[in-house]
């Protein structure tokens, strides 16, 4: 990256596709894989919340606190998007239960888009198997949620019969995962960085 850019942008944005099973984090005490050897990345930056290390998908790096907090806080509801393999085909009453709030944890969430995809995603292969359930079909949805509770989208599915069986973040607010392969980062363009300003200050 040219000095120019440094200077002219104090804080530094980056997109990352985490694999499977990498940690959402730079250190690990228990020898799994984390973000320190697809680097290096820039000082003092960190996720924009977090993937669990089973789930796969887009990650925002940045050391700016007002961004990270804006795009955290359910309060502000910024979107982010994620494709889920389920087991069984859900029906419009499964779908629905989801897209009004669904109780989970003895909390409802948060009303969520969610839609049944006709034909399967292009999506890199998984680096381990999928645990397939002989005589289950497979299915796969995208969801859209303006909340980030822990392994909220698996326990979503579980709770209406379709458990998760991969899981992939694609998008987080309007920034998505296109033209990265798994295990790729880029920092964000100029223009990309005064778009997300624009939508962190409302």
């Amino acid at each position: 990256m040219s000095k120019s850019f440094r200077k002219k942008n104090r804080f530094r944005y980056i997109l990352f596709y985490k694999p499977y099973g990498v940690l959402s984090q730079f250190t690990s005490e228990t020898g799994q894989r984390s973000l320190k050897e697809f680097g290096p990345f820039p000082p003092d930056v960190y996720p924009v919340g977090r993937l669990d290390a089973d789930s796969e998908g887009l990650l925002l790096l940045t050391d700016d606190d007002t961004t990270k907090h804006r795009l955290t806080d359910p309060k502000y509801g910024h979107p982010r998007t994620y494709l889920a393999l389920v087991e069984n085909k859900p029906n419009e009453e499964d779908l629905e239960k989801i897209r009004n709030g669904i109780v989970v944890s003895g909390k409802r969430t948060m009303p969520a888009e969610v839609t049944l995809l006709l034909n399967e995603p292009s999506l890199p292969t998984r680096s381990a198997p999928i645990r397939y359930r002989k005589n289950i079909l497979t299915f796969w949805i995208e969801l859209t949620l303006h909340e980030g509770k822990n392994r909220q989208v698996r326990r979503m599915t579980a709770a209406i019969g379709h458990p998760t069986l991969r899981l992939v973040r694609t998008k987080i607010s309007f920034l998505g995962l296109d033209g990265l392969k798994s295990g790729e980062h880029r920092e964000l363009t100029d223009e990309e960085i005064h778009h997300l300003r624009i939508l962190v200050s409302g």
